[in-house]
């Protein structure tokens, strides 16, 4: 028979290593402790820590990819025009889903429940509320939304592939049907939401039609601006890039402006002072707007100008035609001519007519000719007379008349 001292010397393992698994297990226990408990599942130390790794390894691989991804367009030379290209953003909204999911698994380390009943946990359970919400219906929304930036991001690569192959596809065009097609997305993405909530959607139309019109008379205006940018939008009588012109009425300056953003509501113009201006999109259905891209890109711009009296229309005829011919801009192919508009109270009245393309900065265009103008006339002798008035003192000398 085995002598028992020997046979507990040798199965008893030695003070070091039961430390050890003491040191171990309080360590476990200490890091799977529930600090919270909600919807039946613990929150422990060791889930803080899990979804600190995978949040830190999310952003590490993000960076990874932003470097490899901008490289790889500096050696294609591409040009991204200062914006995230859409393949870059829809690598990344795929690396977020991809983290969302793994925290939503981590939870599974300390807790006895599998991930498909976790998703059935209801998170409102009230008998009279008619939807009852679940933990799958958060992860459905965030999947949702991912997916559906995922979408719009594919759409916006596919336009730009697009417009690289055929030219009549402008920057307009393109931001007219990836708006349209963002709504679009975004709407199947609520009725499908809708739909795993299991709501009656023509329940809801019908409940909600009563206050749909008691809205529609109060907010009027609301509706009228949100008609008008699905008109702008469809219709595309004016696109992101056109340079507009808006009437301010009578004797005030027109506006001139650049079409930054339409909006379903109100549309972003930024004017040639660099001034960012938020304007209803009812104004511009609504009123007289002169799109200047609309056609033609060739237009016909006038400079105004009064000579003295007794000047040689001529040779003022000839200099303001050398002018207009000596910018780059103009466009010598057209015709350049000089007209005499009116006899005025202090001199000639004539205009220079040239053609240039369409540009929202052509008030420069025309100041640069009015210093060759001005330099000219100058050379040769020509005065641009200054405003003044005659005055009469004392009775007529033929008071009859």
């Amino acid at each position: 028979m085995e002598d028992p001292i020997k046979y507990i010397a040798q199965n008893i393992p030695p003070a070091a290593d039961v430390a050890q698994q003491v040191e171990q297990l309080e360590t476990q226990s200490f890091l799977f402790r529930s600090i919270v408990t909600l919807l039946n599942v613990e929150f422990a130390l060791i889930n803080i820590i899990l979804v600190a790794v995978i949040l830190l390894a999310g952003f590490i691989t993000r960076k990874i990819v932003t470097k490899n991804f901008n490289a790889a367009l500096r050696r294609a030379k591409i040009d991204v025009k200062g914006k995230r290209l859409s393949a870059h953003i829809l690598v990344k909204q795929i690396i977020n889903l991809t983290v969302f999911f793994l925290i939503i698994l981590s939870f599974s380390v300390n807790n006895d429940i599998t991930l498909k009943e976790f998703l059935a946990t209801s998170i409102l359970n009230i008998d009279t509320f008619p939807v009852k919400p679940k933990v799958m219906h958060i992860f459905i929304l965030v999947l949702l939304y991912f997916l559906s930036k995922i979408s719009i991001n594919m759409i916006s690569v596919y336009l730009d592939r697009l417009a690289q192959r055929k030219k009549e596809l402008d920057e307009g065009s393109k931001y007219i049907y990836f708006q349209l097609a963002r709504y679009f997305i975004y709407i199947i993405a609520i009725f499908i939401f809708l739909k795993s909530l299991e709501v009656e959607l023509t329940v809801l139309v019908t409940g909600f039609a009563g206050l749909f019109i008691a809205f529609a008379f109060g907010l009027q205006d609301l509706f009228k601006d949100l008609v008008s940018g699905f008109v702008l939008l469809f219709e595309g009588a004016i696109r992101v890039g056109d340079i507009i012109e808006i009437k301010e009425g009578s004797g005030a300056e027109p506006l001139v402006a650049k079409v930054l953003r339409i909006n379903l509501r109100t549309t972003k113009i930024e004017t040639r002072d660099s001034n960012i201006y938020i304007i209803p999109n009812s104004r511009l259905t609504h009123e007289y707007v002169e799109n200047w891209n609309f056609g033609s890109s060739l237009t016909r711009f006038r400079i105004s100008i009064t000579i003295a009296y007794g000047s040689d229309t001529e040779l003022a005829k000839k200099l303001l035609v050398q002018a207009a011919l000596s910018h780059p801009k103009v466009k010598k192919n057209k015709d350049i001519f000089v007209r005499l508009l009116d006899f005025g109270d202090r001199g000639l009245e004539m205009d220079l007519v040239f053609y240039a393309d369409q540009n929202w900065r052509i008030e420069i265009v025309k100041s640069e000719i009015r210093f060759e103008i001005d330099r000219l006339f100058r050379e040769y002798g020509v005065v641009v007379p200054y405003p003044q008035r005659v005055l009469h003192q004392g009775a007529p000398k033929n008071p009859g008349i």
